[in-house]
């Protein structure tokens, strides 16, 4: 920091008083405040040729703190350096109001004086891929319910209830279905952190002058972001995992021409589907959290796992890449050799499939794209989004954000929009809406008289002519 002014008033105009600037604190090394970051500057303050009865009365200071690059001013103390206790001590001095940026102490006494500061990320988002998030979710969301709705009718409720060969099948879609929609409902709802204060103006946070922690303001946690993370973090690694059993079901069924799956299965997809993940929320929570500093494990402006380090720079050891990224990257790969071998062998069995006509390259494509959706194999691209160059970063990440977002609604296009029981019961919705209307004839006569020219005019429902008609016959 550097020191912008200062003012001394004493009675003896003969007394001087004396500045030493020291460009930082390296002889000043405090336990109780704790420096990232910022830059100190230490202000020594001296009074000479006064008489021993004459002390100080008042000392005002101006401290300009140097600006850190995507940060601002978030509070500060006063303080000067106490021999005694060989650290910074705010007996005797005093905070004022800040404006401009400027922080001003006010002390009764003259030693070494420096004012401690924190600073507070600013952060910067992107309008559009927020407008593309929520618009891509929203879709998703209801063609998930309109999905999951459909899918518990018609297999659990329906015809094909109580056909144990593809219960596995249905029970893994399910789930699918269900952490996704869960996934994003948490998502839109809590992702944002609201316990940080959003302020635009530098202001005193805290009137009295206590000495600061750290030169970095961390927001104390209150749980619910914390929560939102872990639950996010669960569900997501949910949908992936029940993903690779699905696929891994749908390989053991197609290869092997088998009808149904030892009984074991169930129990084991279930405790793969759900146990795993939870597993890998619980020991990352463990591991990483802190109540003192919960940015350990997850980030401040988002409640989503942390990445980056000081530097805004990915951080391999962070809970981001060893708790997600590379779990995930893992089964990605996994879905996408599933992906291929069931793709393989759909064409070897299916015969229509392997000929030319253009309709079997539809169908061929079509079964493969849909499957590529279910297991999520869009999520790839966020490793490009990752490792692209400032040039390609922005189209990665709309090309990111627009296919995932938009799984739920793929899915309910490929999967059930496509169908034609579905579309059959839309239809029978519909037409069951229709409003039966009912239609009148009248008969109309005109009788003219000619002496005056007078004209009349009547009507009469053909319905009660007809009727008149039959009882005359």
């Amino acid at each position: 920091m550097s020191a912008e002014g200062a003012k001394g008033r004493q009675t003896d105009s003969n007394i001087s008083l004396g500045f030493v600037l020291y460009q930082n604190d390296r002889f000043f090394r405090s336990k109780l405040y704790t420096r990232r970051r910022a830059t100190i500057r230490v202000l020594s303050a001296s009074v000479r040729g006064r008489e021993p009865n004459v002390v100080p009365q008042h000392v005002e200071m101006i401290f300009r703190p140097r600006n850190i690059s995507g940060t601002s001013l978030y509070d500060f103390s006063c303080v000067f350096w106490n021999y005694s206790q060989k650290d910074w001590s705010t007996s005797g001095c005093s905070k004022g109001n800040t404006s401009d940026g400027l922080m001003r102490c006010f002390c009764n006494h003259t030693t070494n004086f420096a004012a401690l500061w924190s600073y507070r990320e600013n952060y910067e988002y992107a309008e559009a891929l927020g407008v593309i998030s929520i618009v891509g979710l929203s879709l998703s969301i209801l063609g998930l319910v309109v999905t999951i709705i459909y899918h518990i009718k018609e297999n659990f409720f329906g015809k094909s209830h109580g056909q144990p060969s593809n219960l596995n099948s249905k029970l893994a879609l399910l789930c699918i279905y269900l952490s996704l929609l869960a996934f994003i409902i948490t998502f839109l709802s809590g992702v944002q952190n609201s316990s940080r204060q959003i302020d635009t103006e530098v202001q005193i946070h805290n009137r009295t002058n206590d000495i600061l922690n750290s030169d970095e303001r961390i927001e104390p946690d209150s749980g619910s972001c914390t929560a939102v993370a872990a639950l996010l973090h669960f569900l997501l690694m949910a949908t992936f995992m029940w993903n690779s059993v699905y696929s891994t079901q749908l390989v053991l069924l197609v290869r092997s021409m088998r009808r149904s799956l030892p009984t074991h299965w169930t129990p084991l997809s279930v405790t793969l589907g759900w146990g795993v993940p939870a597993c890998f929320m619980v020991i990352t929570l463990g591991v990483s959290y802190r109540v003192d500093n919960p940015l350990g494990y997850r980030q401040e402006e988002f409640c989503w796992l942390a990445a980056l380090d000081k530097n805004k720079q990915f951080n391999f050891g962070k809970p981001m890449f060893w708790a997600f990224l590379l779990p995930i990257g893992l089964i990605l790969i996994y879905n996408i050799v599933l992906l291929v071998l069931t793709s393989m062998t759909t064409c070897k069995v299916e015969p229509r499939l392997t000929s030319n006509k253009k309709s079997s390259l539809r169908r061929r494509f079509l079964i493969s794209l849909s499957l590529a959706v279910l297991l999520g194999l869009s999520w790839t691209l966020g490793y490009f989004v990752l490792l692209s160059s400032e040039k390609t970063h922005q189209i990665f990440s709309i090309l990111f954000c627009i296919c995932t977002t938009t799984q739920g609604l793929q899915i309910f296009i490929l999967f059930t929009a496509r169908r034609r029981a579905f579309r059959a019961t839309i239809s029978r919705s519909i037409s069951s809406f229709n409003i039966p209307l009912n239609s009148t004839q009248y008969n109309l006569q005109r009788k003219w008289k000619n002496c005056n020219m007078n004209q009349s005019e009547t009507y009469k429902d053909l319905s009660d002519i007809e009727v008149t008609t039959s009882k005359t016959l």
